[in-house]
């Protein structure tokens, strides 16, 4: 498996493999295609990066900022986080992750936040904060990483792209 940055040419490998992880997940609005267009298209795609198996796209992991207060404050957000249904519980998930993480540390990012399953993600470090907030979203689905030495306070809101239905 090659972990690497999303290309051109891997565009739309990227949304096959979106579409497909996001079929029959019980959260979903089917969406999240488009929000990864949509970060794209406002260059918001700060780390983007998707996991080769003998040369085919499996999976997928983006990275965008987010604000906190109403702040930009080197914080950003994970998601979506798409792997083949085929190819899930194979590890795929998991080195994306690690890996978009890595990145955000190289990028002396302050931290990281994700709405998800807390029993994935803890395994990475994740955990609620009561301090962090994300409006609209049950508190324990709400998990944050803080890769600095401070943890700020307040709602958190990513970007807007998020609201992209098309």
């Amino acid at each position: 498996m090659l972990i690497r940055d999303e290309t051109p040419s891997d565009i739309a490998a990227i949304d096959s493999v979106t579409i497909a992880a996001f079929a029959d997940h019980p959260f979903s609005q089917q969406t999240e295609q488009f929000i990864v267009k949509a970060l794209r298209a406002a260059g918001a795609l700060t780390v983007s990066l998707v996991a080769e198996i003998e040369g085919q796209v499996k999976g997928h992991i983006a990275f965008s900022p987010v604000t906190i207060a109403q702040k930009a404050c080197g914080w950003y957000g994970m998601g979506p986080v798409s792997v083949l249904p085929a190819r899930q519980r194979q590890g795929i998930g998991s080195a994306l992750v690690r890996e978009g993480l890595g990145r955000l540390r190289a990028l002396s990012a302050r931290g990281c936040a994700l709405v998800g399953p807390p029993e994935y993600y803890q395994r990475f470090g994740f955990h609620n904060h009561p301090a962090l907030v994300h409006e609209g979203i049950p508190q324990e689905f709400f998990l944050v990483l803080p890769l600095g030495d401070s943890l700020p306070q307040g709602a958190v809101a990513f970007h807007e792209a998020f609201a992209a239905k098309a």
